[in-house]
């Protein structure tokens, strides 16, 4: 995963680019354990699909998009300007399903 700004990703889902944007805090366990999940997923997703932002680094996205907690996974379709929100990080599978769903239609 690659780091993004809050210009890069505004600038995607302006262009209408699909995209799954991880959002962590560094010292989140739970982050962690979802960074080794989304680590396996990526290796079955299309290169550049998966991109990842601190939440200490957005808070104007925080309040935009209304994340409430960490790890999430923003899912845009390209279409909406609006993002899917995961908060559910139980297994590979999962993750990949819901970023299949969502980006890769």
């Amino acid at each position: 995963m690659k780091p993004i700004t809050s210009k890069m990703l505004m600038r995607g889902v302006w262009e209408g680019m699909p995209q799954a944007v991880f959002i962590y805090t560094p010292l989140c366990g739970t982050c962690v354990a979802a960074r080794r999940m989304l680590d396996v997923a990526e290796h079955m997703l299309p290169e550049g699909i998966l991109s990842e932002m601190n939440i200490h680094d957005i808070p104007e996205l925080v309040q935009q998009f209304q994340i409430s907690s960490v790890p999430a996974v923003m899912l845009f379709d390209g279409q909406q300007d609006v993002p899917k929100m995961v908060y559910r990080m139980s297994s590979v599978e999962h993750l990949l399903s819901e970023i299949r769903k969502a980006v890769l239609k």
